[in-house]
């Protein structure tokens, strides 16, 4: 075993000509030195950066429609519902119209009386919340889109096809007709139209001349 030297220290092997504080300068790395390779972009690192770029746009894009789609499920949910309640109500009025006209018989005749005539003004009322609406009117021209015609008759005092008699009611839901009116209709009396066009002619033409000839 061999002693060491009392205060002897080792130092760092020194090359041939070199003093020894150069060596200790090259040992310490120089402060404010940047690693080799942070002034240029690594292009591996750059490719990825790309990568995810075009993944984020592409997952944006995904959200998007995504959130589109489900607006349109929505609105698509909500319209069925709206279009399902309307045909409900619909069926459920159309059930109630015979005891409706059998109300309306009934107030006709003076028959609408005590408790009767209660039940029947709730009933009515409730329909009329639920959107029943009763149309037809006499005199009104003939549609037969919102009208069917069970009678049919001339009349010299009409001009064309009107409604001279409502046989029974008509009812819509909003623009939904769930029963067309039924009418009797009277249309112009036959050859009426010529002798009215005829009579115009006449007096367009005395009026011309300054009234009709005095024998």
């Amino acid at each position: 075993m061999t002693e060491e030297t009392p205060g002897f220290e080792e130092k760092p092997d020194v090359p041939s000509g070199a003093t020894p504080d150069d060596a200790e300068s090259k040992a310490a790395p120089q402060e404010g030195a940047a690693p080799a390779g942070d002034g240029a972009a690594d292009p591996g690192l750059v490719a990825q950066l790309d990568q995810v770029r075009t993944a984020l746009g592409e997952r944006t894009a995904d959200l998007q429609r995504l959130q589109a789609e489900y607006q349109n499920y929505r609105r698509r949910v909500e319209r069925d519902r709206i279009t399902v309640k309307e045909i409900a109500i619909a069926n459920l009025l159309t059930e109630l119209l015979p005891v409706i006209d059998d109300i309306g018989r009934a107030r006709e005749h003076g028959e609408l009386v005590g408790g009767f005539k209660s039940v029947a003004e709730s009933l009515e009322t409730v329909a009329a919340k639920m959107g029943l609406q009763a149309f037809g009117k006499e005199g009104e021209p003939f549609d037969p889109t919102i009208h069917e015609a069970l009678m049919h008759s001339y009349a010299p005092d009409v001009t064309e096809t009107t409604c001279v008699a409502i046989l029974q009611p008509g009812y819509r839901i909003g623009e939904r007709t769930i029963r067309p009116a039924r009418v009797a209709v009277a249309e112009p009396q036959p050859g009426a139209q010529t002798v009215k066009a005829d009579e115009a002619t006449e007096a367009a033409d005395d009026k011309e001349s300054g009234g009709p000839d005095e024998g």
